[in-house]
């Protein structure tokens, strides 16, 4: 990310986020098209083949409400991820993928998982407790957003409907948490006034010119400033030219 203070839109806080959320959508119209099937992809807990999972699971979905429902909140934390946290939003979303999916595989139920919730929960638990840890006001004010948004996804951490998988869940959610810990930079540079820069000097500053010893306001007035002739220039004086009219004999008779 840039150095200069505060934050500007570029191109990526959309491209890749859409990219992300547009692939997930041609892999199912292609199951659609060609009645391909990738389920067997997904993760399947302690398989060696189930590991293949981790890569592709995000990308498989088992029906158009599951696609639906994740594409959304997919898109619009990703898009506050690479907008809000540029410089790791890779490390964040590529090595959070791995370490959710690898979570998954390890504690998940004997079935293919499928599906991008998992990455849904860990980007929604990264960038809450990344905002409250931060203490600054613009990550702590989208933490709340997040929250108003995507409070409800909380219950489904735990088995509540044995339909989903809720191991998925848990581990985007665990991995988003120790991310948000990891990760303990402060992506938005904090905007520096001239008085809290190191080089500051309370005598040069033109404001405080204007004010005493006691705070009390002077108005000072700038002293006007004497023009001195060039030396080189030759001093010169006004010249004045008089034109006399004489009148005609016939404008006398007049």
């Amino acid at each position: 990310m840039s150095k200069k203070e505060g934050l500007s839109f570029y191109p990526g806080v959309i491209y890749g986020p859409l990219l992300f959320v547009l692939s997930i959508w041609i892999v199912y119209w292609a199951e659609i098209r060609f009645g391909w099937r990738f389920n067997t992809y997904g993760i399947y807990p302690q398989r060696i083949e189930g590991l293949r999972g981790i890569l592709f699971g995000p990308f498989i979905h088992g029906g158009l409400q599951h696609l639906f429902n994740n594409s959304i909140p997919l898109f619009v934390l990703s898009a506050s991820l690479f907008y809000f946290y540029r410089n790791i939003k890779w490390r964040v979303l590529l090595i959070g993928l791995f370490l959710t999916g690898l979570l998954t595989w390890s504690i998940g139920r004997p079935s293919y998982h499928i599906g991008a919730s998992g990455i849904v929960y860990l980007l929604a638990s990264f960038l809450f407790f990344k905002g409250i840890f931060s203490k600054q006001y613009q990550l702590t004010a989208l933490s709340l957003v997040v929250v108003f948004l995507y409070g409800s996804l909380l219950w489904y951490v735990f088995p509540i409907d044995t339909k989903i998988s809720w191991e998925g869940h848990l581990s985007g959610f665990l991995v988003g948490l120790a991310f948000a810990f990891i990760f303990k930079e402060n992506s938005i540079p904090q905007k520096k006034y001239e008085w809290q820069r190191e080089d500051y000097d309370p005598e040069e500053d033109e404001f405080l010119k204007h004010f005493d010893e006691d705070g009390n306001f002077i108005e000072t007035i700038p002293e006007a400033e004497e023009i001195e002739p060039n030396a080189n220039e030759e001093k010169t004086s006004p010249k004045i030219t008089y034109y006399f009219r004489i009148n005609s004999e016939k404008e006398k008779e007049d």
